[in-house]
């Protein structure tokens, strides 16, 4: 056995340092957090002094008696978990949980998993910094309370299975009030003049009025104004200027770039980076820090000046604008500066070169540029047109980089032509196109970031969880907007014959950028009107300035507990009690024939249009929205339609066909089938013909494909993957099988292997009273009559339970009948009385 015991978070990052120390050192993983929050109750002591009650869950306690045995064994015990609060909370885990010896335990962080930073590690090992632990918990305290208060909230007000979050609920604010901007917007059209010239030596080029015409006739009378001009240039300046380049990467402007040059996802791209870091080509990838060490200096200065040359080397040190950027000592970089690519997968190469090309590029000289500015006269006008050039005189770090940006109407200048002063120039065309301003930008996965980032809402470990959290919530999602086409005007002059033209674009395309959802809409306005402190953006960044406080040392961790328990949870009560409930209701006008009130509502199946009122004499309709409409936008006429059906399209085969809306989506009845229509198929839409194909094509799948004991056998694909259907039992085909070409003896296989798994499954088998004991999962059991099922508690000894037990089970746990309600008397008139008055209480 191996003397020390080093314990790290990952496989990956295990394999990677062991070959590093001798056969003196053992690393193992302990594959994350040992011990946490239990996951079904709240884990926090808010009657006593806010401890919270760590476990170690079912899937860890393998791991932790080897690491306990192993830690035994062992002359020193290493704890490398990463170097930010979340690797100190699980160092302090291990320390507890393993009951590790304090005089045979040793701390040690790394930033890269080098052999000269793991070894530098050992022989500068350190304490576990109990600030950093007690800020980690504060953290993940204040969550759990802010969770597992609100949620139950939003289950009785708004509906059930949602969640809400300190950081995800702020997230799907911002994408909320963005989104609302945009409906908001009011469109404006403007006529934007561009006319293109040429020098004397017949170099064309283009320059543009800066003025913009709000109205067709201007623009119209304006180009009237251009015929029989003669055009010179009025004015040349040039003045130089300098681009420096950007700062190495930090988590979010890693995440922005990845998603701006390589489009990849703010969870793709830290997984990409934890691969890159665990085998030791990227410094640490959970960092607010922009510095470089002195080493990383010398190494970029001495790359640079071997490959560019002295006059491409700065050596430059960066400062952080985030506050409390100091978990991390540096900014993401490469491990070793020499290493220009690397010969892995696809998606980590390039990764890689980009924090290799951004680091680089951090410690090169300043670009020299030269603007140029032109402006043009006519002979028949005052007004100007102006041309605007750049030329590189010096490329310096834009030979190796050039950060990205979120602007997508940013022009780039190009170069100009040479020309001097009252030089003539030859005018081609002046056009005025009609331009319509946008509406604000929806947000990307990394610009979201990068406005949290502005906020101070969050850090580096929890952009990527967030983000993932409210789109696997369905709070948010990625738009798949398609955009519409739109007309717009230009006008041309060209050989002084003014002509009007109409053209055409497409406008609104959105793709993948981030929507609400209409739940997320509900639950946001709930909490905003309901919860406001909390949802505020600076209620969150003081948040985050308060855990560097703790982190620092410099503020108690519970009392910071008790100061917001007290003054939250009364709140969470009151709400319970007395707000009104969240559905998104919105009142869209009169039904034609009824008169009754049409609204659009969250209900118990989704979003929906309702007909009436619970009050009313007659029972409300109600239809289903369907997959590309939202309560917000959804129009009085297009929600008429909707109780168009269900809609019969005739027979066929002796059966009717009908389409509807379900709660599953659109599809269409054939006698007792039911037919999904495919994604984005809409109900209205859908005639005989493709009813016919739709049907024809599920008929086909759904013909038996063998028959086994007199039963026939079918295939499909469901929610949990492939599997076959036989004598009314589903049977999950796994990876061992070809689905698409299952033969007779796959099929029979996998049928004797279900019944055989049946059989082993049922421990007693009461028949004629159709009550039985089966296994269940992690080592339970199930009482089990029809539909009703009672899972056992893994203390009960399923071997003593007698029939008549099993049968109170079961019917202690059937459903209550309710009793009918009995028909209320019509009230009896009362006398008018004068009616009291009380004086109200004053204190």
């Amino acid at each position: 056995m191996a003397k020390n015991l080093v314990i790290v978070e990952s496989p990956a990052k295990a394999k990677t340092i062991e070959k590093f120390l001798g056969k003196d050192f053992k690393v193992e993983s302990s594959y994350g957090h040992i011990a946490d929050l239990p996951s079904k109750e709240l884990g926090v002591d808010v009657e006593g002094d806010f401890d919270p009650i760590y476990i170690v869950s079912d899937d860890k306690k393998a791991v932790v008696k080897k690491l306990k045995a192993l830690a035994k064994k062992a002359d020193m015990v290493w704890l490398a978990s990463d170097e930010d609060r979340e690797g100190e909370a699980i160092a302090w885990h291990l320390q507890e949980t393993l009951e590790l010896d304090k005089d045979k335990t040793k701390r040690i962080v790394f930033n890269s998993i080098t052999k000269k930073a793991v070894t530098t590690a050992i022989e500068n090992p350190r304490e576990i910094d109990y600030n950093l632990v007690n800020a980690q918990q504060a953290r993940r305290v204040l969550d759990r309370l802010v969770g597992y208060e609100l949620s139950p909230v939003l289950w009785r007000k708004v509906k059930r299975g949602l969640s809400a979050g300190r950081v995800q609920s702020v997230s799907v604010r911002l994408i909320v009030e963005k989104e609302r901007a945009i409906q908001e917007f009011n469109t404006k059209a403007s006529y934007k003049v561009v006319a293109e010239f040429s020098t004397e030596a017949g170099k064309k080029f283009k320059a543009k009025v800066s003025k913009d015409f709000s109205a067709k006739a201007e623009a119209q009378a304006f180009l009237e104004k251009n015929k029989g001009a003669d055009f010179s240039v009025a004015d040349l300046t040039k003045k130089p200027a300098k681009k420096s380049p950007a700062a190495p990467f930090t988590t979010s402007t890693l995440q922005q770039e990845a998603s701006r040059k390589l489009y990849f996802s703010v969870s793709k791209t830290m997984q990409v980076a934890q691969r890159l870091y665990e085998q030791g080509l990227v410094t640490y990838m959970r960092t607010d820090s922009v510095s470089l060490s002195e080493e990383a200096l010398e190494a970029a200065k001495k790359e640079i000046e071997n490959y560019y040359g002295k006059e491409y080397a700065k050596t430059r040190s960066f400062a952080n604008k985030s506050k409390g950027a100091q978990e991390a000592h540096e900014a993401i970089r490469p491990t070793n500066m020499d290493v220009h690519t690397v010969d892995l997968e696809r998606d980590q190469s390039r990764l890689y070169e980009l924090i290799w090309k951004r680091t680089l590029a951090s410690q090169m000289s300043d670009a020299q540029l030269e603007n140029t500015n032109v402006k043009i006269n006519a002979s028949t006008h005052q007004q100007q047109f102006t041309a605007s050039g750049q030329v590189v005189k010096f490329d310096g770090f834009l030979k190796v980089y050039l950060e990205g940006n979120d602007n997508e109407e940013e022009e780039e200048d190009g170069m100009l032509p040479t020309m001097k002063v009252d030089e003539a120039v030859a005018n081609h065309y002046i056009t005025a196109t009609e331009r319509f301003t946008r509406p604000p930008y929806r947000f990307t996965e990394a610009s979201l970031v990068k406005r949290l980032e502005e906020l101070g809402i969050g850090r580096p470990s929890t952009y990527a969880p967030t983000i993932s959290t409210i789109q696997n919530r369905n709070y948010v999602e990625k738009g798949q907007i398609e955009g519409v086409e739109r007309n717009y005007c230009q006008l041309l002059l060209e050989n002084d014959n003014l002509k009007d033209t109409t053209l055409t674009e497409k406008v609104g395309s959105d793709k993948g950028k981030l929507i609400p959802t209409d739940i997320g809409i509900i639950v946001n306005d709930f909490l905003v009107t309901n919860f406001k402190s909390i949802l505020e953006y600076s209620f969150t960044a003081n948040v985050e300035e308060t855990f560097d406080l703790i982190a620092s040392g410099d503020k108690d961790w519970k009392v910071m507990m008790k100061d917001f328990y007290e003054e939250f949870h009364p709140q969470v009560l009151d709400v319970q009690e007395n707000a009104e409930r969240g559905n998104g209701e919105r009142i869209l006008g009169v039904h034609p024939e009824s008169g009754r009130r049409v609204s659009v509502r969250l209900g118990r199946f989704g979003a929906m249009v309702q007909v009436g009122v619970v009050e009313d004499e007659e029972k409300p309709l109600f239809a289903s929205l369907t997959e590309n409409q939202s309560l917000g936008s959804i129009t009085f006429e297009e929600a008429m339609d909707l109780f168009k059906l269900p809609k019969n399209l005739g027979d066929y085969d002796g059966e009717e066909v009908i389409v509807s809306n379900g709660r599953f989506g659109p599809y269409i009845k054939f006698g007792e089938k039911y037919v999904s229509l495919e994604k984005g198929e809409n109900a209205m839409d859908v005639d005989f013909d493709r009813a016919v194909v739709l049907i024809e094509a599920k008929k086909k799948a759904d013909a038996p494909i063998h028959h086994y004991e007199g039963h026939e056998i079918t295939k499909g694909v469901g929610r949990f993957g492939p599997f076959i259907k036989w004598n009314g039992i589903f049977i999950n085909v796994n990876k061992k099988y070809d689905y698409d070409n299952l033969t007779n003896a796959d099929l029979e296989e996998l049928i004797e292997l279900k019944k055989q798994k049946e059989i082993d499954k049922l421990l007693v088998n009461w028949e004629e009273e159709g009550i039985r004991i089966e296994k269940a999962r992690w080592g339970r059991f199930n009482v089990i009559q029809g539909k009703i099922k009672v899972e056992l508690a893994k203390t009960v000894d399923v071997s003593k339970i007698t029939l008549e037990e099993a049968q109170d089970m079961i019917e202690a746990k059937k459903p209550k009948k309710k009793k009918a309600a009995a028909k209320k008397k019509p009230a009896a008139k009362k006398k008018t009385t004068a009616k009291k008055t009380t004086k109200k209480k004053t204190s």
